[in-house]
């Protein structure tokens, strides 16, 4: 949609650079239709109406339609059944951060009256960025652009019938477009996003500004991530998240000869300014490399997780002054994030009013583990009384949130994962299993919490031995009656490493754990679950996830062994129950892996 909008009031050679792009794409969504008539975020991804509808605008506005005509009535008939327009708008409920967005779309390609689209109060981007959790915002931090975007040109074809309305924000176009220049990165790929990019590229386009500085940087970045097969990514690369997963879960077995290098990477990749985006205070990470990042309190505490393990094993070596001053403000920065109510959110302190603002249980505990290995590591125990201390409260604190936040059956939710097949797309194994880690790592598994979550985790694993999304079985989308969340590598992976830990779990450990290994001895431990949210219900999965995951789950097991595990297993007798044979079997895989 963007680059058709573009190429519609450009010269010849960019109707040349831009027409092989969008009929690429054309041709990738139409060999990529679900059989229901709709489209799912991810190849692997259920239909849903968000998605479908985006596709079915999108012929309309290429004038595609007689080409695809077989696509076209598919789609139309699925988005007929599920509810349009309405159902889009119930999907996300007050967060507007993309039923906006997808109706501003479907309008552009003349399939939805402007009058359906709620106006965005792009105005109040010209307000100092230290007073946008006050003012309340229709959408959710990070998507500032989209605001000033989609705004612009939903008031561009449709004014407010109050004049004052209508003065005012006529008064700060060029204001407000100023803003969205400023924190544009320089790649012009707002967050390393082609979604929110291409929101903002059409929207500047439609409204004539084809030629503005942001749609000029913005197409280049759009033409610059296409894939090979002519489809987009949702994002660029998740290179430090990932990075930062596969080094802690090695842990101590990352090679020495690669340390020095990852750990100079990582160093490089935390933010020593003020965040032009969102204002984030120097010393977070972002999940990626890339200048479209933003620091947030997922990726930053797993990168001091990271930094720290590759430390391990080098007690006789001396931290660079340097290294320790990375790591303080790593600290600094994660305790300046937390909450009035204790937990840890994503981007910004204090942003409350949509879901993917407020404080999360995953993340929460991801801070917790980074913060309690601080303090144990050499790096923290000679750091400043102070910082100690409040690092000290703000572990104490966390934990209170987590007990609050834990639902009555023992689960925790997670935000930034989920499950297609549960019910409203929730991940409660996800979030239990990290959670978990938190009240492992600091030796809490005896806490009435942590034993509610652990009974409730191993009453969730399903028959086979693995582990899906959890929740109560049989609620799963449309009512299918009692069934188990089909077991994903992922999943199982992430239950099977927290599990170990727990001596009361190890045979509900053992099934899974012999679940993985038979996935990595036939090679099927590399396939993919959608379970990543990158927005809210926006789906993709990562091919590192599981291949991580694994390395976990087989890593922590190996340990567990030769801590005394299997020496306990065995009866009086001399018979094992097969965990010497698996002693085997994960050395094998771990070595592979």
């Amino acid at each position: 949609m963007a680059l058709e909008l573009v190429r519609r009031q450009s010269q010849a050679s960019a109707t040349h650079r831009l027409k092989p792009l969008v009929d690429g794409g054309l041709e990738w969504l139409a060999s990529h239709q679900n059989d229901d008539g709709g489209w799912g975020d991810t190849v692997k991804s259920l239909s849903n109406i968000s998605t479908t509808m985006l596709a079915h605008a999108v012929f309309h506005a290429t004038a595609t339609t007689a080409q695809y005509q077989q696509q076209v009535d598919l789609a139309k008939s699925y988005i007929d059944r599920v509810g349009g327009v309405a159902a889009v708008l119930k999907r996300y409920g007050k967060d507007r951060t993309f039923s906006i967005p997808i109706l501003t779309h479907c309008a552009l390609a003349g399939l939805v009256d402007w009058k359906h689209v709620i106006p965005l109060p792009f105005e109040l981007a010209c307000i100092p960025a230290r007073f946008y959790k006050a003012i309340r915002l229709p959408v959710v931090s990070y998507a500032l652009p989209a605001l000033i975007a989609i705004g612009q040109v939903r008031f561009f074809h449709k004014k407010p019938w109050n004049p004052i309305s209508r003065v005012v924000r006529k008064s700060v176009v060029a204001r407000s477009l100023k803003v969205l220049e400023r924190i544009q990165p320089p790649n012009g790929g707002f967050l390393e996003a082609a979604p929110l990019t291409s929101f903002v590229t059409m929207s500047l386009a439609a409204m004539g500004l084809g030629d503005h500085p942001v749609t000029r940087r913005s197409v280049d970045f759009l033409c610059n991530s296409v894939l090979d097969d002519g489809s987009w990514p949702i994002d660029t690369n998740l290179a430090t998240w990932v990075t930062t997963l596969s080094v802690n879960a090695l842990n101590e077995d990352v090679p020495h000869i690669e340390r020095p290098a990852i750990r100079n990477w990582l160093l490089d990749q935390q933010y020593r300014e003020l965040h032009p985006y969102t204002s984030a205070d120097p010393g977070g990470w972002a999940w990626t490399d890339l200048p479209g990042g933003v620091p947030d309190g997922d990726d930053t505490p797993g990168a001091i997780l990271a930094l720290l393990n590759l430390r391990s094993n080098d007690s006789g070596t001396k931290i660079p002054h340097e290294e320790c001053v990375s790591l303080a403000n790593g600290v600094n920065w994660l305790l300046d994030l937390q909450n009035r109510d204790r937990g840890w959110p994503t981007f910004c302190r204090g942003w409350g009013t949509q879901p993917f603002d407020r404080s999360a249980s995953d993340i929460s505990a991801h801070v917790i583990r980074a913060l309690a290995a601080w303090l144990r590591h050499p790096s923290g125990r000679r750091a400043d009384v102070r910082l100690r201390k409040r690092t000290e409260e703000a572990i104490v604190t966390g934990f209170q949130y987590l007990g609050n936040s834990q639902r009555d059956d023992g689960s925790w939710l997670p935000l930034w994962f989920g499950n297609q097949f549960v019910h409203n797309d929730e991940n409660p194994n996800y979030g239990t299993s990290r959670v978990l880690a938190a009240y492992r790592d600091t030796a809490r598994f005896q806490d009435q919490t942590a034993r509610r979550a652990l009974d409730w985790l191993v009453s969730n694993q399903n028959t086979d031995g693995g582990w899906g999304g959890g929740g109560d079985k049989g609620e799963g989308r449309g009512g299918r009656g009692s069934i188990e969340i089909e077991s994903s590598v992922e999943e199982t992976a992430l239950a099977v490493e927290v599990l170990l830990s727990d001596k009361k779990s190890h045979d509900s450990a053992t099934r899974g754990l012999q679940w993985l290994m038979d996935r990595v001895e036939t090679g099927t431990f590399e396939e993919t679950t959608p379970i990543g949210f990158y927005f809210a219900k926006l789906w993709y999965f990562e091919s590192l996830y599981p291949v991580s995951f694994t390395a976990a789950a087989l890593n922590r097991a190996l340990h567990t062994v030769r801590d005394g595990w299997s020496a306990e297993r065995c009866d009086n007798h001399g018979k094992t129950d097969g965990t010497q044979t698996a002693h085997v079997g994960m050395t094998a895989d771990v070595d592979a892996l």
